[in-house]
């Protein structure tokens, strides 16, 4: 019959220990988010009495307000949402397609493929040569350019194809087969029922770097009203042009106009991370399993 071992005070202290120190990191982990957050529903001229915020200081929601009355943010939303749909089917479904294939012992020449795969992680054109392409192919300044040239990442494509290899087994294929499936049912029927995990996680991954993304908007983009939202926020938060929503004139209320821009800032931060925020617990459960089995070859 097994006993309760005790524990000495020696090991009593090092788990209190471990305890402090985890949480003490969680503290400085969740603080900025938790401080952004609060910062965007207090009032700015109480916020700088008190350089820590542990609680919103004079509950304030009139930058939420003046950022949904601003025509930009609205457009920026409606491109982001659009382009990272877009994007992440594509992601999904040139990962997916190449993945397989490079996952079965049957394939012939797998070996080479997966080696150009993998040389593109490590070597690649440079900005100028890939502008010259996407301006040959006609486009730059469209949303394909966004979503096309970044259509399979070779490395979610490693991790993908490590799945399909320890996770959908050869016998379950084989008797598709003799069930008279051909290769693109048992991919639709057996294979991606199968693969939900894997597939979250991917749609994760790309689906956050569609909705961070601004450096090729920046470069590829000449029309403004095809600015993703990370555009936007990128003049609201470096540029400053408040224009639309402070006005510019030097006035007697200018020194109050720029304190209510600090408010504007968190809180243009916050809305634009909210969609985010929102789906990474709902994808949180296939997160963990996806990872470790499509990384690690058992």
């Amino acid at each position: 019959m097994l006993t309760d071992v005790k524990r000495t005070p020696g090991e009593k202290a090092f788990d209190w220990l471990n305890l402090i120190i985890v949480l003490v990191i969680t503290f400085i982990i969740l603080y900025p988010l938790v401080f952004v957050l609060f910062a965007s529903m207090s009032d700015p001229r109480k916020m700088f009495d008190s350089p820590l915020l542990f609680w919103p200081k004079g509950f304030n929601l009139d930058s939420y307000v003046t950022v949904f009355e601003n025509k930009d943010i609205w457009m920026g939303y409606g491109n982001t949402v659009l382009y990272t749909t877009v994007g992440t089917f594509i992601n999904i479904m040139m990962t997916v397609f190449g993945a397989y294939p490079l996952s079965r012992k049957r394939f012939y020449g797998k070996g080479l493929f997966t080696f150009l795969f993998t040389f593109t992680m490590f070597f690649g054109g440079g900005l100028i040569p890939s502008y010259l392409v996407n301006q040959q192919l006609g486009i730059v300044n469209t949303m394909w350019v966004l979503v096309l040239p970044g259509a399979i990442s070779a490395f979610n494509l490693i991790i993908m194809r490590t799945y399909f290899q320890t996770q959908i087994p050869l016998e379950l294929e084989e008797s598709a087969y003799v069930d008279g499936c051909n290769d693109y049912r048992l991919l639709y029927k057996i294979v991606l029922p199968l693969s939900t995990p894997i597939i979250a996680v991917m749609v994760l991954f790309y689906g956050v770097g569609h909705w961070n993304s601004y450096f090729e908007a920046m470069i590829y983009m000449s029309d403004r009203g095809q600015y993703p939202l990370q555009l936007i926020l990128r003049e609201i938060l470096i540029k400053n042009e408040f224009k639309d929503m402070l006005g510019i004139a030097v006035d007697s209320q200018y020194a109050d106009r720029m304190i209510v821009r600090e408010g504007l800032k968190y809180a243009v931060v916050v809305v634009s991370s909210l969609p985010l925020l929102i789906l990474y617990p709902l994808l949180s459960k296939f997160f963990e399993k996806g990872i470790l089995v499509g990384a690690i070859k058992g």
